[in-house]
């Protein structure tokens, strides 16, 4: 059976280790309506380690999705309402904010953690070198400013020498706008090929490994990063 996926949609990819005394007092705080921001931010800080935790246990793929200012303009949003207010990327840091939960769960071979970031600068300089070297990290694929043509482009620029083909999830697409998904799938295939090809040109891989990765980048690499 294929694994199910969690999905989390964040300002930043805070993690936490509170002891179960800590966590339960924030709770009851909570209950009783005396909680503050900052109760806030740890307790979800802590549940992103469970949520990895439950993950570990029951075999479910965990997604991040990290450095969305959700609706930006206001006007928009009273207009249009939730998720009509117009998502605007903000810089996001990944080093020390997963440490908690890399620091239990990173090198465990049976959680598979796949990040996605809108913050394009951080795929050279946190992103791909996380992703490289922690068994259960994979690195999502360019999504909403950057699924497209150049910005994949600078996607496998910036994150395939350091993270490694094989540590990428591929492509996949989440939107609700689903008549785009066809073509964003093919603007990823087509890109992907021209990078294989400018591989091959550039004597870097033959046709034949060509060949081989084109297969992975069009759907192999996403099956297995969602364990289908």
């Amino acid at each position: 059976m294929g694994a199910r996926a969690t999905d989390h949609a964040v300002l930043s990819p805070y993690t936490a280790s509170l002891s179960p005394a800590e966590a339960e007092a924030i709770f009851a705080r909570a209950l009783a309506g005396s909680a503050t921001a900052e109760d806030a931010r740890c307790f979800t800080g802590h549940m992103m380690i469970e949520m990895a935790r439950m993950s570990v246990e029951d075999g479910l793929v965990m997604p991040l999705h990290a450095g969305a200012f959700r609706n930006h303009n206001p006007a928009m949003f009273e207009r249009f309402g939730a998720d009509k207010g117009y998502d605007i990327p903000i810089a996001t840091e990944f080093v020390r904010n997963l440490k908690p939960l890399l620091d239990r769960f990173g090198n465990d071979p049976r959680l598979t953690l796949i990040l996605f970031c809108l913050d394009e600068a951080n795929y050279a300089r946190e992103l791909a070198p996380l992703a490289g070297h922690y068994p259960a990290l994979r690195l999502g694929p360019p999504w909403w400013f950057y699924d497209s043509l150049n910005g994949i482009a600078r996607y496998f620029d910036q994150v395939i020498e350091t993270a490694g083909l094989y540590n990428t999830a591929g492509f996949n697409d989440d939107t609700r706008a689903f008549a785009s998904i066809p073509a964003r799938h093919d603007v990823w295939r087509r890109a992907s090929a021209n990078w294989l090809a400018g591989l091959v040109v550039r004597g870097l891989i033959d046709e034949a490994e060509a060949a081989d990765m084109a297969p992975d980048m069009a759907n192999g690499l996403a099956r297995r990063a969602y364990r289908l």
